[in-house]
């Protein structure tokens, strides 16, 4: 039985979470040790497992799948060893809360053998048809491994009868709906793809006489790869020893990149669309100053990811930012939880209360969204708790309303505290002096939209917040999830 993942911690499940991130590398020494050090810059976007393939003229294809952190697996050089050659793969996944337990044959990449050669593929996003897919499949006789919706994708490909392993790429994924940024790869290329709307991230990067595909630039820094270009929406990229080709297997559309990248899931010393991440979120903050002024004389982040926007807060606002809430960093989530009075310390585990800066004080807590609110609650009683005489929440992101489909982990609509709840009955409910989100147009307006959100064209996909699903989620629809009504 292979090794189950202890249960998330309650502060981890009161957030939205990228489930995926991708990167691969051709043309150097040892590729995949490249790789697993590009997985370790992309381990915010997935903590459960990582996989890696990796192709050797002589050895062939070979490959490591694990649970846990990259850190603790492909640092060790008995496992490295394993996976020689010039050109490599890997991808990190996050378990999906209240799921299924994990499973290794859920571990991307995933590898196919086909006419003309083997390949592997590792996908970021979610495909929108794939149970109709995979019935289709499985009654023309393919047999799924995995309970991956990206399994799909290799059994479409194996079900093509185009002459190589891209155009038979490009076929399959003329047949997928949703989003998916892919990384694949064959004996001699490296290839990667985004969707026609550009939901998730690709970005193309060099190293030396190598080249590298990865979900944030983030990744390129640690390997000191340089930033070459993004993947555009609707593009394949086909890299071998002779250089870069670009295609173009998609129809035309308006992208409708995920505005949620810019709010909390990539890191903050990533590039998107030539924006830093980092200064993106500050805007946020100057923003929500705007919109949402209160008297009060702290501003403290909900670490870690509350902290760009609380500084530019209290930039516009100049009211003092403090540090008031100390994050825990060696509270990860494989801490062992034996006892059930260990278990009701809840998020004291992992933040504590700085109470010397905030007993008296009037404090304005800053943080990137509310998911279900349960964390929000204990936040605010640890800061009474501590002597604060006011607690105010101001929110970086829009009310979450809506479920996500397209490869984040969220919680069913009704679940989502914003989905039942106008902003005061939310105020009510988390027993807060005053709660404020950011609005649409304000974070269109931070992400470099003067004029904000276009209603009849939306520039992003704010689904999550609007209920606007740019491809219409067809599986859910069949299960019975309802649209939201045309204004």
């Amino acid at each position: 039985m292979p090794k189950q993942m202890p249960p998330a911690h309650p502060f981890d499940d009161d957030k939205l979470h990228e489930e995926c991130g991708i990167f691969g590398v051709i043309g150097v020494t040892d590729a995949a040790n490249f790789v697993a050090l590009g997985l370790h810059a992309l381990q915010h976007r997935g903590q459960e497992a990582g996989g890696i393939v990796a192709h050797d003229p002589e050895q062939g294809f070979n490959s490591a799948r694990r649970f846990g952190y990259v850190r603790d697996n492909f640092t060790r050089q008995s496992l490295m060893e394993t996976l020689p050659g010039p050109l490599a793969i890997g991808h990190v996944r996050y378990s999906t809360a209240g799921g299924k337990a994990p499973v290794i044959r859920d571990v991307q990449p995933f590898f196919g053998e086909f006419s003309m050669g083997g390949a592997a593929i590792a996908h970021n996003g979610n495909i929108t048809n794939a149970d109709a897919l995979r019935r289709e499949l499985i009654d023309h006789g393919s047999i799924f491994q995995s309970n991956s919706d990206s399994e799909c994708i290799i059994h479409l490909m194996a079900r093509s009868l185009q002459r190589n392993i891209p155009e038979r790429m490009e076929d399959a994924l003329r047949r997928v709906e949703g989003a998916f940024s892919v990384v694949a790869m064959t004996r001699t290329k490296l290839i990667g793809v985004r969707d026609p709307l550009g939901v998730r991230p690709l970005v193309l990067g060099q190293v030396g006489d190598g080249w590298v595909l990865s979900s944030e630039t983030c990744a390129l820094d640690i390997i000191g790869a340089r930033f070459v270009r993004e993947i555009e929406p609707g593009e394949m990229v086909v890299i071998n020893h002779d250089g870069v080709e670009s295609h173009r297997p998609f129809r035309p559309a308006k992208p409708r990149f995920c505005i949620f990248e810019h709010v909390y899931f990539s890191r903050p010393d990533s590039i998107i669309g030539g924006r830093s991440v980092y200064e993106t979120r500050h805007q946020i903050g100057v923003e929500l100053a705007r919109e949402a002024p209160v008297d009060a004389d702290l501003v403290c982040p909900v670490p870690d990811s509350g902290t760009p926007a609380a500084i530019g807060f209290s930039h516009q606002s100049g009211i003092p930012y403090a540090m008031g809430i100390i994050r825990n960093q060696y509270m990860g989530r494989t801490f062992i939880e034996p006892t059930e009075q260990i278990r009701n310390m809840g998020v004291r585990l992992k933040l504590n209360v700085n109470r010397a800066l905030i007993e008296g004080k009037r404090v304005i807590l800053v943080d990137d969204s509310v998911v279900r609110g349960t964390t929000s609650r204990k936040i605010k009683e640890m800061i009474l708790d501590a002597g604060a005489k006011e607690v105010h929440f101001r929110i970086a992101s829009p009310p979450t309303a809506w479920p996500c489909f397209y490869g984040v982990d969220t919680p069913n609509r009704e679940k989502l505290l914003a989905a039942t709840m106008s902003e005061d009955e939310m105020r009510e409910h988390l027993a807060v002096d005053s709660l404020k989100f950011i609005s649409l147009d304000g974070l269109y307006r931070a992400v470099g939209e003067a004029q904000g959100r276009k209603k009849d064209c939306p520039q992003y996909c704010d689904a999550c917040f609007s209920g606007d699903y740019p491809v219409e989620p067809s599986d859910q629809i069949e299960k019975g999830f309802e649209l939201k009504a045309a204004e």
